[in-house]
């Protein structure tokens, strides 16, 4: 028998159709067992239903029998094997015959195929070392800095047949060294779960519970994920249960009518779920905590949280609108169902993280259900990334009456708990890339990405950067191509790499960075209101190791203008010896090499509100760090 397969019973049932059983994929769906598979299905209000599928030559002669009133169907076929092919006939209560895909399938056929696959779910996990370590961790107080990845599209086999794709295991052997090397905390994928058409990038899934079998079986999934875990890096993953995709196959009209979904998306064209119904939560519950136990994520982002949370979310027409019952917008059923999420994930899978995907001014997205929140660990900052593009998108002249696009993020820093997302919707639909955003000649174009990069590392909250930003690449991304490696072989986009990867290891190895980011003891202002020089200054500080040390110290400022610095005072709170440990403008990262290689002192001059203050060199469009040198390293070194 499967080892997570669980008997149907009375109080799985009533649990099931009360919205609460967390962990319906071990009843539902196909499970192995001596002999052959149970399938048990929720189809209500039909009049039949029978397996069919390559144990019985596609006859559809097992037939399902009907629990009671619950809309529940099970039966046991002998013979049927991992590897076998299925699906659903279901005869609806109007006479029609539906053909449909396994809601609980834990594999699907390679598109345009549309059949559920009999699946193992056992894998002998060897990850046990970072589950262990992941529920000690205190992920508000370490450092996260995210790559996004669209795993179709990282890199392709060189055949340049439009469907090589490289398979998860093959994946393990070259994502994850390279993951690694560039000094990342994490990967989040772009949804993996199966899906009809590739150009929806996985948002429009048709099989939650079945990893996209592009790339390879559900062991190899997690073969990759367990990858990760071993070289250090945790995984996140998308999950959308703010899109319903409208294909047939699908959970679509699954009983001739709707069951799973309500309205269409007035934006998209497909349909949102049904969150008021019971065995609908029970399904999308128990799906959030499947990648979580089942393939060891480390985190759910969830996609589109706007969509779910608003009745009228993209509804432009007032007479089309709709309110709750309390005369608000909300989609009450929407918003305890993410509460419910958010404290079921909380109770049940220690370290996993949750991330909202959220673009409006919702409160309390990141407090918990008890205080009136939503619950999340997290929420993407819409707002710090908006702004920051706008800003940086501007030519110089006219950066000075948009300074404030880079000082309001301050306001609200710490009224949630940020990522700071520079993400895949940011480079697609002729938004164009990151570097492509950048104004001016080439030079000043690689230089205001290096600035961005390091305005964004410094910036409080954690990090997000979608793949190809790393190198540079001009075009935007496509899901049709792998991106443009061959860059690599030009110096500029060389040094740029070169220049993340050494940016994300000083973010790791400096916890003034990420150690205090939820709260103003870890950020203060040295000078936020040089608009006419387009210079922002400020420092942050680290948390303390102990009572007898002092936390890390750091300054950092950046040049957003195009005029030069040889001697920029910098007020800084304390005495002593500070380094530069990185420019953007740097010779090695392809800049004009306007930088510091002694270590500064801090002269008794008072400069922005601080006591003492360092005289600098401040680079052309290019940002720089220095770190305070702890009292224990000068006394060590004499000095």
């Amino acid at each position: 028998m499967s080892k997570t397969r669980e008997k149907l019973t009375e109080e799985l049932l009533y649990l099931y159709n009360t919205g609460k059983l967390y962990h319906a994929y071990r009843t539902f769906g196909a499970h192995i067992e001596d002999g052959g598979v149970q399938f048990t299905l929720w189809a209500p209000d039909v009049k039949s239903v029978r397996v069919t599928g390559d144990f019985n030559g596609w006859d559809a002669s097992a037939v399902m029998e009907h629990i009671g009133d619950t809309g529940v169907w099970t039966c046991f076929v002998p013979g049927a094997k991992a590897g076998d092919h299925y699906k659903y006939e279901i005869e609806t209560a109007g006479g029609k015959h539906l053909s449909k895909a396994d809601p609980f399938a834990f594999m699907n056929v390679k598109r345009p195929g549309t059949d559920s696959i009999i699946t193992e779910l056992f894998y002998e996990w060897k990850d046990s070392k970072w589950m262990k370590e992941r529920e000690k961790q205190d992920t508000f107080t370490s450092p996260m800095n995210i790559y996004e990845c669209h795993l179709g599209s990282w890199k392709r086999p060189e055949s340049g047949d439009g469907e090589a794709f490289y398979t998860y295991r093959e994946l393990a052997k070259i994502l994850v060294p390279y993951v690694k090397d560039m000094g990342y905390t994490h990967v989040e994928f772009l949804p993996v779960m199966e899906h009809p058409l590739d150009a929806s990038w996985g948002y429009q899934v048709t099989g939650f519970f079945a990893p996209t079998s592009r790339y390879g079986s559900a062991h190899d999934l997690k073969h990759l994920i367990e990858s990760f875990h071993k070289a250090g890096i945790g995984v996140i993953l998308d999950w959308v249960p703010g899109h319903f995709c409208p294909d047939d196959h699908g959970l679509r009209d699954f009983n001739g009518s709707k069951l799973y979904e309500s309205i269409v998306h007035p934006d998209w064209g497909t349909y949102k779920f049904d969150f008021s119904r019971p065995q609908v939560r029970s399904f999308l519950l128990s799906n959030a905590m499947y990648w979580l136990e089942e393939y060891h994520a480390d985190g759910l982002r969830v996609d589109g949280v706007s969509s779910m949370l608003y009745l009228n979310f993209g509804i432009s027409d007032k007479s089309k609108m709709r309110f709750n019952k309390y005369g608000g917008e909300g989609d009450l059923d929407a918003i305890e169902f993410l509460k419910e999420f958010n404290y079921m994930i909380g109770t049940n899978t220690k370290g996993a993280v949750t991330i909202a995907e959220e673009s409006s001014a919702w409160p309390l997205v990141t407090k918990p259900p008890k205080d009136g929140g939503l619950g999340f660990h997290y929420k993407w900052n819409m707002g710090w990334m908006n702004d920051t593009l706008e800003y940086m998108s501007t030519d110089f002249p006219w950066r000075e009456n948009n300074h404030n696009k880079l000082t309001f993020s301050m306001t609200y820093a710490y009224s949630e708990n940020y990522i700071l997302p520079l993400s895949h919707d940011e480079v697609v639909h002729g938004k164009k890339s990151l570097i492509g955003r950048m104004p001016g000649d080439t030079w000043r174009q690689f230089a205001g990405a290096r600035l961005l990069a390091i305005y964004q590392m410094t910036h409080p909250g954690k990090k997000l950067n979608f793949m190809g930003h790393e190198i540079a690449q001009f075009i935007e991304w496509r899901e049709y191509e792998p991106l443009e490696w061959f860059l690599l072989g030009y110096e500029n986009h060389e040094k740029f790499q070169v220049f993340i990867k050494d940016l994300n290891h000083v973010y790791t190895e400096h916890p003034a960075l990420w150690s205090i980011d939820n709260s103003w003891d870890g950020f203060t202002w040295i000078d936020p209101d040089d608009r006419q020089q387009n210079v922002l200054t400020y420092l942050r500080r680290g948390k303390a190791p102990s009572k007898k040390e002092e936390g890390e110290l750091l300054i950092c400022a950046v040049n957003m203008g195009v005029k030069a610095f040889d001697e920029f005072d910098i007020g800084v709170p304390e005495p002593g010896y500070y380094k530069e440990i990185i420019n953007s403008d740097d010779a090695k990262y392809a800049g004009s090499g306007r930088v510091n290689t002694r270590q500064i002192r801090a002269r008794k001059k008072p400069a922005h509100g601080m006591p003492y203050s360092i005289r600098v060199r401040m680079p052309v469009v290019g940002g720089a760090i220095f770190r305070k040198k702890p009292e224990k390293e000068i006394k060590r070194k004499g000095k």
